[in-house]
């Protein structure tokens, strides 16, 4: 069974201000989809508190790290920033997809600048990073997406049917 690491960005659920909403519908759905997958880790929106998460997560194995929260417009809102340059191959697609999920219900869903890619840390196996909006319905718009992937998306980090060494 593969690990899956959920982080919840939001200041205000990190001074325990705010319920995570969103994290808890990830895990749930993480775990109905077979990962083995902890209590979302909550950091504040900030830069480096995000950035280390994540790192953390794919150093202690995770093969999906999926961030909730920091992916709009305001202020704040640095969750994008703080995982572009961990990603060593970026998929849009798979963010594309989210939007455009959440867009049929709301038109907000475009303001979404959430990413998607693969993060290698020396030694570790790679992992699929995702940002996904911090909404309830964000959450649930990006596991319909992921839902079908991941399983793939595993396999194929471990070469399958493409042979990491082709002879």
């Amino acid at each position: 069974m593969s690990r899956a690491l959920v982080i919840t960005c939001s200041d205000r659920a990190h001074a325990q201000l705010y319920e995570d909403r969103s994290g808890p519908i990830l895990r749930d759905g993480l775990v109905d989809l077979g990962f083995e997958v902890d209590a979302a880790v909550i950091v504040p929106d900030e830069v480096e508190a995000i950035r280390q998460a994540i790192i953390d997560g794919v150093e202690s194995g995770a093969r999906v790290v999926i961030t909730t929260g920091g992916t709009g417009v305001g202020p704040r809102d640095v969750t994008v920033r703080a995982t572009r340059d961990l990603l060593d191959q970026e998929i849009p697609g798979i963010s594309e997809a989210i939007r455009a999920a959440g867009a049929h219900k709301t038109p907000q869903a475009w303001l979404s600048s959430g990413l998607a890619g693969v993060a290698r840390r020396e030694g570790r196996a790679p992992a699929l990073v995702v940002n996904v909006p911090g909404s309830r319905g964000g959450a649930r718009d990006a596991l319909t997406v992921l839902g079908p992937l991941l399983g793939h998306v595993v396999d194929q980090l471990d070469g399958g049917d493409h042979p990491v060494d082709p002879v």
